[in-house]
Formats: structure tokens, C-alpha cells, sequence
């Protein structure tokens, strides 16, 4: 039986096996090409340049992927994406260690934050649309021991997600609420980016 999507050359520039797996979901052939770049320096350099809002700041780090491998692949559609969360002016991105996930998920605790996740389009020298959508995510006010047994069942998987909490997995445990578009909390806004590939001619309107 033919496929519902038959797709242009679309590249996805992320090593994020989440945001593959909704694409794959939606039936969207793609080749994934992660965007090698050093994303604590350039959200540092944002920072130094008084770009301090999470939201314009996972839009600069989606482009600046999104750039980065359409400079490699000049004839493909690409697909950049990235997600910061919000804690109360301070911005989150992935913890890297276990002890930066544990410090990440105290403060987080017992409180609601706004998840920022940002996509875009590029071919060749040209950003073609961008996005950012936000949802809200409530943390529950889980024990300190109960947050010890999530860090040791969790694994270094969680040290990739933003806010070390994988709500499609363990991390649902840590929360109490969730408002917003679930693709965009899995850091992929799923509904205007396939609008928007649309649009592009990349697949079947």
C-alpha cells in the first residue's frame, strides 16, 4: 500500500531520537544529520548580547541548526529545532550531568514553567519559516528520595532533555500538570511545521 507522504529531500539537523520518532509517526521520510554545533557558547554568546528571552533564544539556537546543515546539504529541506525552559527568567536547556539534572529538578519542583520549543526551515543560504510554541508544565512536589530513584532508573537518557524530564517516559512521574500541544512539550510543534512543509512543496498538500 502506497505511503499518505511522499516527501521532498528533508533532513532533520538533530540528534534527538524523540523528535525523529514523531516525524517517522507522521509518515515523513527524512535523513537525520545532528547539527554539530557548540550550543552552550552560542547561548552564552545570546546572552552576552542581551538576548536573554527564552523564547527568542530556542528561535536563535533552531535557525543557527537549521543553518548550520543546510549549509552541508544545499539542495535539501531542512528541518532545525531546539527547546529552553523558562524558570522564572532563567533559562534551562539540558542538564548534561547527573548532578546538574538533580539541581535542574530541585528548582523545578513544586512549581509551574513555561517550555519553549522553537523550529525552522532552511534551504541552502535562506531561512525559509521559523516558530516557537510554548506550552506549561507543572512540576509535583516529589520527595528528595523520590528524586534519587528517578535519577538512577532514568539513566544518562535524561541528561539530553531539557529540564532532564522525558515526559514520554519516567519524567511523567515528575509532574502534575500539562497544558499545552503534547508534540511541542516533546520539543517538535508537529501541526505548523507539517503546515509549513506544506506550504514549502516539501511534501503532499
Amino acid at each position: 500500500m502506497p505511503g499518505l507522504v511522499e516527501a521532498a529531500n528533508i533532513v532533520l539537523a538533530s540528534a534527538s531520537e524523540s523528535r525523529a520518532s514523531i516525524l517517522r509517526g507522521a509518515g515523513v521520510p527524512f535523513a537525520k544529520v545532528p547539527a554539530h554545533l557548540d550550543e552552550d557558547a552560542l547561548r552564552a554568546e545570546l546572552l552576552a548580547q542581551g538576548k536573554s528571552d527564552a523564547k527568542a533564544i530556542a528561535a536563535n539556537l533552531a535557525r543557527a541548526k537549521a543553518a548550520a546543515v543546510a549549509r552541508l546539504h544545499p539542495q535539501a529541506v531542512v528541518i532545525g529545532a531546539d527547546q529552553v525552559l523558562d524558570h522564572g527568567g532563567r533559562v534551562l536547556s539540558k542538564p548534561g550531568t547527573r548532578d546538574e539534572a538533580r539541581a535542574q529538578l530541585f528548582a523545578l519542583r513544586g512549581g509551574r514553567h513555561a517550555l519553549h520549543s522553537a523550529v525552522c526551515i532552511a534551504w541552502g543560504e535562506d531561512i525559509l519559516w521559523q516558530a516557537v510554541d510554548t506550552a506549561w508544565i507543572g512540576f509535583r512536589a516529589f520527595s528528595d528520595a523520590f528524586l534519587e530513584r528517578y535519577l538512577d532508573a532514568a539513566g544518562e537518557d535524561i541528561l539530553g532533555c531539557v529540564g532532564a524530564c522525558r515526559v514520554e517516559d519516567l519524567g511523567i512521574h515528575l509532574l502534575a500538570s500539562i497544558e499545552g500541544d503534547f508534540f511541542t512539550i516533546l520539543g517538535l510543534p508537529l501541526l505548523p511545521l507539517l503546515e509549513a512543509l506544506r506550504a514549502q512543496n516539501a511534501i503532499p498538500s
